[in-house]
């Protein structure tokens, strides 16, 4: 998923001294296409009428129930707003326009829509839906909920949607079942596919005269969807189950083909990760992405699995890893310094954290897009030195000179040199260690808490905080649950926390949210670090705006470089890998897909492997 951004504020900036290729095309090129699918750049994959997805067994066996765990707690069946903690897997009930593939980085084939509309500008799109097409109570699916579906989204929904439908100027229907979205003069190659990516909502659930529901509030009645799953039952807080839609209108695609196969999949919470390991072993639910080293290492030796029960696999995939680390609220002034975020990059040591905690299973991470042709390297060069020349005077020098690298140490434990260097940084800043205490000129010390939601990043965060106790800093690690780190950072109640900004092959609309101006604070947004900065702002619309791959390369490396020498966040780790355990009772496609895991909607239960599993879960509850 793309994953999960408001206009920017109009920024009153110099035209870039950039020689970018034209993009308005001759009047002969703005001819209309009607096709099947939409790529970003090149040409989609699969024809009009493929049959399925090269990665789907189309005669893969319906039936049988999966278990999975959820952390935490949940209060709400509207996933779409700010207010509340939704529950695990509603995205299962509710069908997008279109629908991407896992093996081609960014095209997206008709699901809700059989066809699409776009001219060679790319200034609006226009869907046409699938007659057939049904919400779960067997209303149909119309231009008019398409239309509803966006403006109340963008009105009224997570400020996400804001800003990812910002550059649409208004939707519309054309007909009972064809709408159009267009775009004004917003050069944005991607726009087609991310309004392609929109759930489309039932407009007769919420405006039934009779019954009428408010969009903005919180809710624990399911809303109709049109999906392959529907909500069956649930226990707030604890429990939530989906079952398969026997009639789901879109059954035979061949974009669900092989897809959507268990009859029922069951949500159970758990107050934490190591509860959650525990459960599993004892057989309480069927499979885990272990996102844990330790765990990895020294959790999953119990009987079952050494019984052939239960199966310990790493499956490699070609995703970027993104970026994880230690996100620090440039809000606050005590962060507002490059030199002092700097500084806490220093004071991090990795290599002891990878050999003493995680069995060195990690590599440093070192992009916001690691592990993908768009993660930066080396000295800029090309169209990214170019787009970068234009910046000079307003980025560090650095990014002409240097390539970047985490600081690095022995693995020892003892990271005295990375420590000098980051008390020079700190006096640089104007920090001072007076009595053991590090203090600006106004005596006032260096102090911020770490909050997690998690206990499972104590033990990263504690010796870092050891560290920076040598440097007289301060630094209290505070874990508090879920709903009160959810409202904490969604209105930016903190100093420094995790944070992961997960990155797809083609990014776009959504680097708004992680690092735009206008994000800045705008509860709920993505920009947790709080980057208020005019380079980035125009970087991001370059990405936006690129008219090709090689464009979109370029102009990617060239943000994350800019980002990279903000020094707004202290880098983790990354794994080219999804770390799965599973009873076995499952089976899978022969041909992996390279960008997703696909459990959820591509594996199967294997129903001689799922007897000889529960016959043993029986014998041991017993």
């Amino acid at each position: 998923m793309r994953p999960t951004l408001a206009r920017f504020l109009l920024l009153l900036l110099p035209v870039l001294p950039l020689a970018l290729p034209a993009l308005t095309l001759p009047a002969a090129a703005q001819e209309v296409t009607t096709s099947h699918a939409i790529i970003l750049h090149g040409e989609p994959k699969y024809p009009a009428d493929f049959r399925h997805f090269d990665y789907a067994n189309p005669d893969a066996p319906k039936g049988g129930e999966v278990i999975l765990a959820a952390i935490g707690t949940f209060d709400s069946l509207n996933p779409f707003i700010l207010r509340g903690v939704s529950a695990a897997g509603l995205s299962l009930a509710f069908d997008t326009l279109l629908t991407g593939s896992y093996d081609e980085a960014f095209t997206e084939y008709g699901l809700l829509a059989e066809s699409i509309e776009v001219p060679a500008d790319r200034k609006w799109v226009a869907f046409t839906l699938r007659p057939e097409a049904r919400f779960h109570d067997g209303k149909p699916v119309t231009a008019a909920d398409v239309v509803w579906t966006f403006d109340t989204l963008k009105a009224k929904g997570a400020p996400f949607y804001r800003a990812y439908y910002a550059d649409v100027q208004k939707a519309e229907a054309l007909g009972p079942h064809k709408v159009k979205f267009s775009f004004g003069d917003t050069v944005n190659m991607e726009l087609p596919l991310i309004i392609g990516q929109m759930p489309v909502l039932p407009m007769h659930y919420f405006t039934d005269p009779e019954n009428p529901r408010e969009f903005e509030r919180t809710t624990l009645e399911p809303i109709p969807g049109s999906g392959p799953y529907k909500v069956a039952s649930f226990e707030p807080g604890r429990a939530i189950t989906y079952e398969r839609v026997a009639d789901y209108w879109g059954k035979d695609l061949g974009v669900n083909k092989g897809r959507h196969n268990y009859d029922s999949i069951r949500f159970d919470y758990y107050r934490d990760a190591t509860v959650a390991i525990e459960a599993f072993k004892a057989g309480a639910y069927d499979f885990r992405q272990e996102n844990s080293a330790k765990e990895w290492a020294t959790a999953y030796d119990f009987p079952a699995q050494r019984q052939g029960l239960v199966v310990q696999r790493e499956i490699p995939h070609e995703l970027p890893t993104g970026m994880q680390g230690f996100a620090m609220n440039t809000r606050r002034a005590i962060f507002s310094d490059p030199r002092v975020r700097q500084a806490m990059n220093y004071a991090f040591d990795f290599e002891w954290s990878n050999k003493a905690l995680f069995h060195g299973a990690y590599s440093r991470t070192e992009s916001y897009f690691s592990n993908s042709e768009l993660a930066s390297r080396g000295l800029p060069e090309g169209e990214e030195l170019k787009i970068l020349e234009g910046f000079r005077g307003q980025i560090p020098d650095q990014v002409f000179t240097t390539e970047y690298k985490a600081p690095v140490t022995d693995g020892s434990g003892n990271n005295r040199a990375n420590l000098r260097k980051a008390l020079g940084l700190l006096q640089e800043a104007g920090w001072q260690v007076k009595d053991g205490k590090l203090v600006n000129a106004a005596g006032q010390p260096f102090a911020f808490e770490i909050l997690l939601s998690s206990p499972a990043f104590e033990r990263i965060a504690l010796p870092y905080a050891k560290n920076l106790e040598r440097l007289g800093i301060e630094a209290s690690v505070r874990t508090v649950d879920t709903a009160q780190y959810q409202n904490r950072t969604d209105n930016f109640d903190f100093d420094m926390t995790v944070e992961g900004w997960g990155q797809s092959l083609s990014p776009g609309n959504e680097q708004r949210d992680f690092w735009g101006s206008s994000r800045r604070d705008e509860p709920g947004s993505r920009n947790t670090a709080g980057i208020a900065d005019p380079v980035i702002d125009q970087l991001i619309d370059l990405v936006i705006q690129a008219p090709d791959r090689e464009s979109l390369i370029a102009r990617t490396r060239a943000l994350d470089r800019v980002l990279l020498w903000g020094h707004y966040v202290v880098p983790h780790w990354h794994i080219r890998a999804f770390r799965t355990v599973y009873w076995d009772k499952f089976a899978q496609p022969e041909i992996a897909p390279k960008y997703a895991l696909g459990f959820l909607d591509l594996w199967w239960i294997d129903p001689a492997k799922a007897e000889v599993v529960n016959a043993s879960r029986r014998r041991s509850s017993n």
